[in-house]
């Protein structure tokens, strides 16, 4: 009889981690809705992300639909459809890095894209294009504007450093993007004296 033995596999124990996808979930206000919604539910969050949200409980139907209806009181919507969710991760993509990064806008999206969500660009363009009804550019270049508004109204810096800024080859390029969303030049917009944003989600 052999003395060797078979060693005991031990797997450690790991807690469950669910993830839910949540449209319309664009800014930081956003967020503390979504958390206080979990909170009253009695669910824990490990993770409350622009667009997706982690939680330690395995749901049960009823408490999914008991979300859902919190969710949509609340203005959100739970998502289940894959090709939903990709094109909301898409969007989100899009407006953190615009909105909410301290770093110098990408050049090249379509590479930050497929980095980020590991999906081929040209599906995920096809494929905005065809639920969305525009392309992927158009809406970086609606969000590019509404940031540069934003940058304008605070006052902090001058037109040549929000053009550096959000990537614009020259404060001309900025310039023609910007009449041509807004119908107004940077300066004009800038002597306005209701200076006119759209909400993020209406984008």
């Amino acid at each position: 009889m052999s003395d060797t033995f078979s060693p005991v596999l031990v797997v450690p124990y790991k807690k469950f981690h669910l993830k839910l996808h949540i449209k319309y979930m664009v800014s930081n206000r956003c967020k503390m809705a979504v958390k206080e919604d979990l909170k009253k539910l009695g669910l824990h969050f490990i993770i409350v992300d622009l667009g997706e949200v982690e939680i330690m409980e395995n749901i049960s139907a009823e408490q999914r639909n008991q979300i859902k209806i919190a969710l949509l009181k609340s203005g959100f919507e739970l998502m289940d459809d894959k090709r939903a969710v990709l094109i909301e991760k898409i969007k989100n993509a899009i407006i953190e890095m615009i909105h909410y990064s301290d770093e110098v806008i990408k050049i090249n999206f379509s590479n930050y894209l497929s980095e980020k969500l590991s999906h081929d660009y040209t599906y995920m363009s096809n494929l905005f294009s065809e639920v969305q009804g525009t392309t992927i550019e158009q809406f970086i270049i609606a969000h590019k504007i509404e940031r540069v508004k934003e940058l304008i109204i605070y006052g902090e810096l001058n037109i040549t450093e929000i053009a550096w800024k959000m990537n614009y080859s020259s404060v001309a390029h900025l310039s023609n993007q910007f009449k041509k969303v807004t119908g107004l030049s940077p300066s004009h917009f800038k002597q306005l004296k209701e200076k006119k944003r759209n909400p993020l989600e209406e984008i």
